[in-house]
């Protein structure tokens, strides 16, 4: 529907009934935005599918079949609408994924999407985030295509492109069943494991098991969900990734003792252990779903286990959002053991992990080894035990005190249980941690008995204020009474730690062969026979190991820019980043505590830019978002934007005076975030005070801007780089900057939008000020920025940067009033655009980019020619290079690659068209309006506009051709006018035509047609419009008549080449290259004639037909003279060169290619002319002697090597399915040495597959030729041997006239026999005829082609009709008179066709066109002909008479009245036919029923003659075709032949 109340749908469309009322229904359209891609995207690679199939690109079938599949599954899935939230995002980004990558194999445009997945609609983003997101897209779809080669599953390619994506990734796993059938209580601990480092990922999930065989806390059956957060993507690169289940029964020692209160219970024991391998589960390579569920088996097998597992994609915060029904509040979460890579503001942790790793201990005065338990405390130093400040796992409740896992009478238990340790900040440095080791009895009496053998302790903070290092701590062992272990007075002075790895605890740690304490208190020994070792891991954000960190972090000092330089170590840069919030804070505290004096801001300043730097580092980008958020949420140094602004401009300033200036390039690359600072404090201070110190901060901003032009205005070569860099990101602040401006300035004031690329939309009372400080900021780069592009190299790394950003300053200044804009800035603006348009900075699938482009260059130039009109069309301002360079760039916009739509598939075509619209009109009518205002200045563009108007009125768009094709015309009757009657003329068709219109006209058509421009419908449209122009002129008639003769005659020509030259068929690219040279040829145009014998020389190489190559190239020769000349530049083939030298370069070259073809006779022609020049020219006798001797050489050739004859072969193209210049035409084929008929055909239908081989050697009837199908009719003719006169009447050697039997002939014969009248069993020569037929070609084979066209003039077709209808009269006759029975219709249709008045046209069409004194003048080599068509005339009469006769015995009483005036007709032709062609009389028909009559026999037996004009040379080239065919029919018998003619 394209009405207004019309809805246009497509089949499978949705629609929605919105509401209806009287009748009227109200439908919008309710197919989703995605499902609608889906649709759109499955067409579009339907059809490319398609062509690929075709194509027999197997692999690539393959492919996009399965890719279509996926889609079409998925987008059922869509219109099911049944999906939850969370399913459905992750679907669309599924799908979205896929088509993205789809396209991208397929060679089709980029799709940019925002962080929905939703298509980015260009009208809503800035240039440059649209520029970034297509980087983005290009980067993504590379990976996953690298994914794609390196073997990874390709169904899951899009999952697994998202998760690498992003830089936070979690695991989801949900118990479903758990089996356990021991007995007693048990824990189940689940956690990740890395098996190559042999470490522990995450925390531990505990799910505390019941002996009934159900979770003590019954409320959480069905609920046991666990989601392991805080992966990152070096967490996913690891080569592999377990899931490790561990068993610890809690009850009795061993299990095989009863159940009875003399055994000691509630002992942790370990029981069982199962790992699962789920690399491709995290890593997305193996998709899940919540209903896939996996097994894992414990060993022991009295334990199952059955989980649900996903990969999911964010923090824990973004899949509660996402996955709603997966994790919600009750699910557990249980953290990575470390950070994550992005630790936002306001994520608070400080958990450290402690892992018993292992012990050593002695029996001592046991017989067996202990069971020893290790049981632990969080303690101040006090004793105190701090409550519930350790926790087992993740989901367990805190608990006060731990007890490990015992190990029954083991020496050296090695526990590896992780659990967390987790205290409040304030009170870590009064923390320590104290383990009690015990030896647990399985009796209950004796366990009751037992008590502590041995302890040991370590701080958790030293004194420094940096937290206890992560690693192994060998701690020391103390032996001595339970109480006094008990007392921390007794130990706590005490060292706590070994030697180990070289870590000395403050220098009092001990060795192990210590074994008593100097100084020691309490009563406690140092036990020298057992060890105890744990690790530790200290996640915190506010707890730091590294001491310069710590003293930076408190102090505050500004000696810490050591910190942050790159002489540290990138570990203490992580450790850095990680403290990110912190250590801004503390950057700022410093600049605030010193706001009076500026002794910091330089050191402070340089510290934030070096920071700012790290995180553009590709190791910290993911820190980007941390940065963003603290100045959002986090920054408060209302003073900050003073120091920031006042250092800039002192940067600036230096750099500007070519001074050196170290931090300005990294001062440059951070200018985003210092503004992003200065605006976030300025805005805060305005806040707090209430716009207090407005005017000074306006100043100070109109410096820094001042400061900012000097930069880009400098000259010195030393701030280059700088220039280009501050230009670069010049974009980024200045948006941020005129975004924030307002609001500072004005309260009220609001920026909805702005955006460079498209337009500026400050909705604003007071948007003056504002608007003024944009528009100086950027009329005083932009004459710069022009410069520095135009003079920077095509390659420069910076192109793309300065080019997306020129374009969005070029829209913004067309946004002003040009009131003072030169000329200068025009033309350095246009060649700008020209050369940025010419050479692609984009890459060509980046469409959104690329048309976003074209769109902002299309109104800059319109807004440029409306400054060019108001100010520079006067005489006194008008500049001829301005209005060039215009009309240059314009044209160059229209033709360019991207918009020419004919090339792009329908879907693409659509989309552009409803989103920009053909900006080829746009333009295309601009350009026409411009030419017409240029008045009497059009004669300074004539003829250099030729070619580029011609170039934009072949773009296949029917109303620009209509509106530019008239320029033409302009163009004539201005060189007219200023002229007079065409003083530059060239003559052409007969006719005076403006010559720059043939130079510019032939030159460019041929280029660009051949580039494919052009095709029948710009020739109807251009005869027709320039035909309709003229007629208000008609002096000019003759001129555009010729003008029109020569385009269209030309395009023709070239359409046939263009479309033969992607063809297999490398005979149909040597007929159109001829048909080509020859109309160059015509029209005198040497240079492209040239061009395209050298074509034609290439094609017979390939095809090794070195004859045909050599005659080809002697035509070059013949317009090369024997002189020293100079050769014209087409002449030149390898540089410069005289007419003699390239001359007799191509005789060496002709001549071997007649050596290799065995032409010798040909060969010594050449040699001969050689000889000549040698001998009595040039006078180098040397050369001749060579010369000479292979021409004897040649002789020898002749006489003994021998030749074998080509067979030549007639070929009819039959049918509207060929090309014109093959459309019902017979050539006459020279075949190759020993090549057979059965093998020419075949090789000939191979060419033309869907041809249809004619069985028959006859010409065919209109049915055939009228068809829409394509026919071939194949037959072998006999030469026709043409002695030269110099071989007459003398002895010749076989050798030598055997070669003229096959070359040199132009008349070829084939004769079929043909039986007639009744057969003479006895003598079957006395009735066989022979029918002959000979062909004529235009030129004598062999030529420049392996073939000619062999068709009829207009009179020999005449002459063949009128044989045809009286061979039909006559044979109609004889078929009558032998038998009496045959209906009388047919005889009388045949009769009454001819006789009847209204047909008489014939005979008059014939005097019309050839029997006037005119034709006989032109043509007085067709007066035999002319007699021939007369006498065939006047012997009709005769015959039709006979035939009524005939017609009278048989006629029956009702078709009486049809005969009698049939009769009348006849005496009236008779009667005029007789008077002005004489009077032919036949024998009766009674007696001679099937013979012919003598004077009949007579006049057929005239034969007819070629008559054809062989202008030039006998191999010249053809110019017109009019080759003869003629059918001889001979009756074989004892007395003499009787030539008959048949049909």
């Amino acid at each position: 529907g394209q009405g207004q109340q019309q809805l246009s749908l497509e089949v499978g469309e949705t629609v929605h009934i919105q509401e209806e009322c009287e009748g009227m229904r109200v439908v919008i359209l309710a197919e989703m935005p995605l499902v609608k891609e889906v649709t759109t995207t499955l067409r579009e690679w339907g059809s490319i599918w398609k062509q690929l199939y075709v194509s027999n690109k197997e692999v690539r079938v393959k492919q996009v079949q399965r890719l279509m599949w996926e889609l079409m599954e998925w987008r059922s899935q869509l219109l099911s609408g049944t999906l939850p939230t969370d399913e459905y995002k992750e679907l669309k980004q599924k799908i979205t994924s896929k088509i993205d990558y789809g396209n991208k194999i397929l060679e089709l445009d980029l799709v940019v999407r925002d962080e929905n997945d939703n298509i980015l609609d260009p009208e809503k983003a800035s240039v440059i985030s649209l520029f970034r997101a297509h980087q983005d897209a290009t980067a993504t779809i590379n990976e996953r295509i690298k994914e794609e080669q390196s073997n990874v599953q390709t169904e899951h390619c899009g999952i697994s492109a998202r998760i690498q994506s992003s830089p936070t990734h979690s695991l989801y796993v949900f118990v479903r069943n758990f089996v356990c059938r021991i007995g007693e209580d048990s824990e189940l601990f689940m956690s990740l494991y890395d098996p190559v480092k042999q470490t522990i990922i995450s925390e531990n999930y505990l799910v505390r098991w019941g002996s009934g065989g159900f979770p003590k806390e019954i409320e959480m059956l069905n609920n046991l969900k666990v989601v392991f957060t805080d992966l990152g993507n070096k967490d996913l690169s690891r080569e592999k990734i377990y899931l490790i289940c561990q068993i610890v029964r809690v009850g009795r020692m061993d299990l095989k003792e009863s159940y009875s209160k003399k055994f000691t219970h509630g002992l942790r024991r370990p029981f069982g252990v199962a790992v699962m391998d789920i690399s491709d589960i995290i890593k997305g390579k193996i998709e899940c779903d919540e209903e896939k569920q996996f097994f894992i088996p414990f060993s022991p097998y009295v334990l199952c286990l059955w989980v649900t597992m996903k990969a999911l994609v964010g923090d824990i915060v973004q899949i509660r959002k996402e996955y709603p029904h997966l994790v919600d509040r009750s699910t557990v979460v249980a953290r990575k053991l470390g950070f994550p890579e992005i630790i936002m503001p306001g994520d608070v942790r400080n958990d450290i992990y402690l892992t018993l790793q292992g012990g050593d201990f002695d029996k001592y005065n046991k017989t067996t080894q202990k069971n020893v338990e290790v049981i632990m405390w969080v303690c101040d130093e006090e004793g105190k035990v701090i409550q519930n400040s350790i926790c087992l796992g993740a989901g367990d409740k805190p608990v006060s005190e731990y007890r490990s896992v015992i190990y029954y009478q083991m020496k050296q238990p090695r526990w590896m249980e992780t659990f967390k340790v987790a205290v409040p900040l304030e009170e870590m440095h009064r923390i320590h941690l104290r383990f009690m080791f015990r030896h647990r009895s399985s009796q209950e009496s004796k366990d009751k008995s037992e008590k502590n053998f041995a302890m040991a302790f370590v701080r958790l903070m030293k004194e420094d204020g940096t937290v206890l290092q992560d690693g192994l701590h060998d701690l020391i062992v103390f032996k001595g009474d339970s109480k006094r272990m008990e007392d921390v007075s007794s130990y706590l002075s005490l060292p706590s730690t070994r030697h180990h790895h070289g870590d000395l605890h403050k220098g009092t740690a001990l060795s192990r062969s210590s074994s008593s304490l100097s100084g020691g208190a309490g009563g406690l020994s140092l036990s020298s026979r057992d060890s105890f070792t744990i690790s530790t891991l200290v996640c915190s954000t506010k707890l730091t190991q590294n001491g310069m960190i710590c003293f930076f972090l408190s102090v505050g000092l500004v000696n810490m820019y050591g910190v942050c330089t790159h002489s540290v170590t990138l570990n203490l840069v992580v450790r850095c980043m990680q403290f990110l919030q912190d250590t801004l804070d503390a950057l700022f505290t410093i600049m605030m505590e010193h706001s009076q004096t500026d002794d910091y801001d330089i050191l402070v300043f340089d510290a934030l830019i070096h920071i700012i730097g790290l995180i553009a580092d590709r190791k910290f980008q993911h820190f980007n978002t941390v940065l963003e958020a603290y100045i959002k949420q986090h920054f408060s140094a209302t003073l900050a934007y003073k120091k920031l602004m006042s250092v800039l401009k002192r940067y600036l300033d230096v750099s500007s005076r070519g001074e050196q200036c170290e931090p300005i390039l990294r001062t440059l690359k951070a200018l985003e975030y210092i503004f992003k600072f200065i605006v976030r404090s300025r805005m805060l201070y305005s806040q707090l005070y209430e716009g207090k110190e407005q005017a000074e901060f306006e100043d100070s901003l109109k410096r820094l801007f001042e400061s900012i032009n000097n930069l880009m205005k400098t000259d010195y070569t030393t701030t280059l780089l700088n220039r280009v860099n501050a230009y670069t990101l010049l974009y980024n602040w200045i948006c941020i900057s005129i975004s924030f401006y307002p609001m500072i300035v004005r309260g009220q004031v609001q920026i909805l939008h702005w955006k460079i690329c498209t337009r500026i939309s400050l909705y604003t009372d007071t948007v003056g000020k504002t608007f003024q400080h944009v528009q100086d900021i950027v009329v005083s780069l932009l004459c710069i920025i022009n410069r520095t592009v135009i003079t920077m190299g095509r390659e420069h790394k910076l192109i793309v940067s300065l080019q997306f950003s020129l374009q969005s300053f070029e829209l913004l200044c067309c946004s002003f009033i040009f009131l003072s804009i030169s000329s200068d800035f025009l033309m350095e603006s246009f060649l700008l655009f020209k050369e940025l348009i010419r050479k692609h900075v984009y890459p060509s699938d980046w469409m959104a980019m690329i048309m976003v482009q074209n769109r902002v260059f299309l109104r800059a130039i319109n807004i440029y020619a409306d400054t060019m009109n108001q100010k520079f069309l006067n005489d006194n301002s008008f500049e001829v290079q301005l209005w060039n360079n215009y009309f240059h760039l314009a044209v160059a916009f229209i033709t360019q690659e991207s918009l020419q739509l004919q090339h792009f598939s329908p879907t693409k075509r659509n989309k552009i068209l409803v989103k920009y619209g053909d900006m080829r009109q746009l333009i295309g009518f601009a350009i026409r309006d411009m030419w017409y205002k240029l008045g009497i200045h059009k004669i300074c563009f004539i003829p250099d506009m030729v070619g580029p108007i011609l170039e934009m009125t072949l773009i296949p768009e029917e109303d620009l051709r209509k509106a530019t094709i008239p320029i033409f015309f302009d163009m004539i009757t201005c060189e007219h006018e200023h002229c007079g009657n065409f003083c530059k003329v060239c003559f052409l068709f007969n006719a005076f035509i403006p010559i720059f219109l043939c130079n510019e006209i032939i030159q460019k058509l041929d280029h660009e047609v051949e580039g494919g421009g052009g095709d029948e419908r710009y020739m109807q449209l251009l005869e027709s419009i320039l035909l309709d122009c003229v007629a208000e002129k008609p002096t000019l008639r003759p001129q555009v008549q010729h003008f029109v003769a020569l385009v269209k005659g030309l395009l023709i020509r070239l359409l046939d080449y263009r479309t033969v030259m992607s063809d297999d068929s490398r005979n149909n690219r040597m007929s159109c290259t001829v048909n080509l040279l020859n109309f160059y040829k015509d029209i005198n145009r040497e240079g492209m004639y040239i061009r395209y014998l050298y074509k034609l020389r290439d094609l017979h190489l390939e095809g090794e037909n070195y004859t045909e190559a050599a005659y080809t190239l002697q035509l070059h020769t013949r317009l090369l003279k024997w002189s020293d000349e100079m050769c014209n530049p087409q002449f030149e083939v390898h540089g410069s060169q005289t007419q003699r030298q390239l001359k007799e370069m191509l005789f060496d070259t002709i001549i071997d290619y007649f050596d290799k073809g065995k032409m010798w006779e040909e060969a010594i022609t050449l040699c001969k002319e050689l000889a000549e020049q040698y001998e009595n020219e040039i006078f180098d006798y040397e050369l001749l002697s060579k010369r000479l001797e292979k021409q004897a050489k040649f002789y020898e050739n002749i006489m003994k090597i021998l030749r074998p004859k080509p067979d030549y072969f007639a070929v009819g193209f039959y049918g509207q399915g060929y090309p014109p210049f093959l459309r019902n035409k017979v050539f006459i084929h020279r075949g190759k040495e020993y090549e057979r008929r059965e093998d020419f055909q075949n090789h000939l239908m191979s060419q033309f597959p869907s041809s249809v081989r004619l069985n028959t050697t006859t010409m065919p009837g209109d049915d055939i030729q009228d068809s829409p199908l394509q026919y071939i009719q194949c037959f072998t003719v006999q030469p026709v041997l043409e002695i030269p006169p110099r071989l007459k009447n003398k002895p010749v050697p076989d050798q030598i006239i055997n070669f003229y039997k096959s070359n040199y002939v132009q008349r070829f014969h084939y004769s079929r026999p043909v039986r007639k009248g009744p057969v003479d069993p006895n003598n079957e020569f006395a009735s066989m005829w022979i029918e002959r037929t000979t062909f004529t070609t235009v030129y004598k084979l062999p030529g420049i082609l392996r073939w000619f066209e062999t068709t009829l003039s207009p009179l020999e077709n005449a002459i063949e009709t009128m044989e045809s209808t009286n061979e039909k009269i006559l044979t109609m006759i004889n078929q009558y008179q032998a038998d009496w029975s045959l209906p009388i219709n047919p005889l009388s249709m045949l009769l009454n066709g001819i006789v009847d008045p209204a047909v008489m046209g014939g005979f008059a069409k014939y005097e019309k066109a050839f029997f006037t004194d005119e034709y006989a003048l032109e043509h007085p080599e067709d007066r035999d002909k002319l007699m021939r068509l007369k006498d065939l005339i006047a012997w009709q009469i005769p015959l039709l008479g006979g035939g009524i006769s005939l017609h009278g015995k048989r006629v029956t009483d009702d078709l009486r009245p049809f005969h009698e005036r049939m009769e009348e007709c006849f005496k009236q032709l008779k009667k005029k036919v007789e008077k002005e062609y004489g009077v032919r009389e036949l024998p009766d028909m009674d007696d001679r029923k099937s013979t012919r009559p003598r004077s009949m026999l007579r006049s057929y037996r005239q034969s007819i003659i070629s008559i054809s004009s062989l202008q030039g040379s006998e191999c010249s080239t053809p110019t017109k075709l009019h080759p003869d065919r003629y059918r001889l029919f001979c009756r074989v018998s004892g007395r003499r032949e009787k030539p008959k003619v048949f049909n």
